[in-house]
């Protein structure tokens, strides 16, 4: 795995995203906030073993497994004010904090789930002729899912993607108007017991 090439595709694939448009600062660093937010995650997801990489590198996922019990509030405080100062500035953050803790709710019935915090394919692996990177992703997240026995949880203010997720299992369970006026998606996977 090439990690400057993962970050670079994540840092295009985050442009796609309204609630990464929204948040990163609009000014003459754009582009150097977008990467800068890449390598945040990217550099996240290896140290939390969350990243998930298809063979041919053009789709990533970040897959957490999360617990309700752990709590990394100081490490959390020092990464949100980094990504503060190097990509939504001020304002922008304060504004994302109430939408991420309706969102956080969403999962809180669960002790232990995982939860796909971003999950994107580059454009020319898209589809589902000879290239299915997506379909190849999903089946590995499903694995995951059985083997551990635990839902997926994702979101998304994407209709279509809303869409696709129904279509690979996920099934939709909330809808909410998010301040920005799109609608959010709420979606959970439920995995089959390992005797299925």
């Amino acid at each position: 795995m090439d990690k400057e090439t993962i970050i670079q595709h994540v840092s295009k694939l985050l442009q796609e995203i309204p609630t990464s448009l929204e948040i990163v600062k609009d000014d003459h660093k754009k582009e150097q906030r977008f990467e800068y937010l890449a390598r945040h995650m990217v550099e996240k997801a290896i140290r939390k073993d969350a990243l998930i990489v298809s063979e041919n590198q053009k789709g990533i996922a970040i897959l957490f497994h999360m617990k309700n019990s752990e709590n990394e509030f100081w490490r959390d405080l020092v990464d949100d004010l980094k990504l503060a100062i190097n990509v939504t500035g001020l304002r922008n953050g304060l504004k994302a904090l109430k939408p991420q803790q309706y969102i956080k709710k969403q999962r809180a019935a669960d002790p232990e789930y995982l939860y796909c915090w971003f999950w994107g394919v580059m454009p020319d692996s898209r589809g589902t002729g000879e290239i299915q990177t997506a379909y190849q992703m999903k089946d590995h997240f499903f694995e995951i899912s059985k083997d551990l026995q635990l839902p997926i949880y994702a979101e998304t203010r994407i209709r279509r993607i809303s869409l696709a997720y129904q279509r690979y299992g996920f099934k939709l369970f909330h809808e909410w108007d998010h301040p920005s006026g799109d609608k959010m998606y709420f979606l959970k996977y439920i995995p089959p017991s390992k005797d299925q």
